[in-house]
């Protein structure tokens, strides 16, 4: 990642974008980070793993949960299908 300030980003924005595009670039302020650019299809990436990484949380805490489970035929029936 490629560190500038927030004054430089500022200076020079199409250059700056044009970073992003190859590495994320985090604009920082007195050293400490304030924003991160990214390109848009890592930013897409990054959602669709998160995205994957909670859906693998909510089975993992499904399949934890000691209830009684409703059998899928059941499920069917109650709905119609």
């Amino acid at each position: 990642m490629t560190d500038i300030s927030i004054t430089q980003a500022r200076a020079d924005l199409a250059e700056t974008i044009k970073k992003a595009r190859k590495r994320p670039v985090c604009i920082t302020s007195r050293g400490q980070a304030q924003a991160v650019i990214i390109d848009p299809s890592l930013y897409e990436k990054m959602l669709e793993a998160l995205e994957e990484i909670e859906d693998l949380t909510a089975y993992d805490e499904a399949m934890a949960d000691p209830s009684p489970s409703i059998p899928w035929e059941q499920v069917k029936r109650d709905l119609g299908i």
